[in-house]
């Protein structure tokens, strides 16, 4: 019986012991890191382009996350903050797709963020916080954190940017701009509307300019705030910005809308250019004695184009006339004519002259 007893007491301790390791020997799950460490997950972080980068240009950063299963939940990231740098989100779903490795299927998650250096400089990106779900063959879904590589670049500025205070860097820029009426025959108390678009590809709308309208007297400005538009379809991001000016005319006059020059930077060729919005030149009323500050003319009235016409037609008729008569007139008759056409028109520049030019003095005598 003693025997018996004795040797129990380790069989129970031995249980007991195997009993309380057990949660911790065998019941701790597998993380998104162990996942990392083992090679049954992977993250990759790259940047595009990979070329010169100017400061305002888009770049990409791209994030693939790839499991040798599948993604049993959402992903969510993290954007980091760097100085200098603005980092979006603009893409809410990753790309989803699937890769042949090793004589297995993985699947792959593809996200992308965009980065814009607003000045220049290197700059490093730290590593991007991704919360997933992926499901593995020993312990199921787990869920948990991961972090991509750290990426490194440099944004240089053109000597051709050096004195510049703005610019768009992107492929594609335009400016335009339109009226909602007619700018000719206006008088005192008619309204005008000024419209002035901008639009980009590769930026943001709070990142085209601006445009300030000047203030003319006997003109009443009344800018409208900006409208700002992103339309961002598979990675194509468009921006636009619309400003609206309306105009009151409270004094006639001639006044000018000034021009303005907006720098482009075309990401595509890599060169400067300029866009430009042409001065317009209005007048209101007849005495067109507003301001005048230059331009290449003054816009021609209809009334200004009639008397033109009025005008010619009048002439080609007298031409028309002398051609038809001419022939039947004999040249004594045609002298007589003349002469007598040549007394009439003395006659009527006495009452404007003098027989002389300085009456009481000895000049023309």
């Amino acid at each position: 019986m003693i025997h018996t007893r004795y040797s129990a007491i380790p069989g129970a301790l031995l249980l007991l012991l195997l009993t309380l390791a057990t949660p911790c020997g065998f019941g701790a799950e597998p993380t998104p890191r162990d996942l990392l460490a083992d090679g049954r997950l992977q993250v990759k972080a790259w940047l595009t382009p990979a070329d010169t980068i100017v400061p305002g240009q888009k770049l990409t950063l791209n994030l693939e996350i790839a499991t040798e299963r599948w993604f049993s939940g959402g992903t969510r990231i993290s954007l980091p903050e760097v100085a200098g740098l603005v980092i979006l989100q603009t893409e809410q779903f990753a790309s989803n797709a699937s890769e042949r490795r090793q004589e297995q299927n993985w699947v792959l998650q593809r996200w992308t963020l965009d980065v814009y250096p607003q000045r220049a400089g290197t700059f490093t990106i730290p590593p991007v916080s991704a919360r997933i779900k992926v499901n593995t063959a020993d312990a199921g879904d787990i869920e948990g954190s991961i972090e991509s590589p750290a990426v490194e670049f440099t944004a240089t500025l053109p000597p051709a940017l050096a004195d510049i205070p703005q610019w768009v860097a992107s492929p594609h820029f335009s400016v335009s701009q339109s009226f909602d009426r007619s700018l000719e025959n206006l008088a005192v108390g008619d309204a005008f509307e000024r419209e002035i678009v901008f639009e980009a590809s590769d930026v943001m709308a709070m990142m085209l300019p601006g445009f300030s309208a000047a203030e003319w007297p006997g003109l009443a400005t009344y800018p409208a705030p900006p409208e700002l538009d992103n339309n961002s379809n598979r990675g194509q991001t468009l921006a636009s910005r619309r400003q609206r000016i309306s105009y009151v005319v409270q004094a006639e006059g001639q006044y000018q809308l000034e021009a303005a020059d907006f720098y482009w930077w075309d990401t595509s060729r890599g060169e400067l250019k300029v866009l430009s919005l042409p001065a317009t030149v209005i007048t209101v009323g007849a005495g067109g004695q507003g301001a005048n500050t230059g331009g290449d003319g003054l816009p021609v009235t209809r009334r200004q184009m009639l008397l033109v016409a009025g005008g010619l037609v009048l002439l080609a008729a007298v031409l028309w006339l002398i051609w038809l008569y001419l022939p039947r007139i004999s040249s004594g008759r045609l002298g007589r004519g003349l002469a007598a056409l040549r007394r009439q028109l003395d006659a009527m520049r006495k009452p404007a002259l003098p027989e002389r030019l300085n009456p009481g003095s000895s000049a023309g005598e």
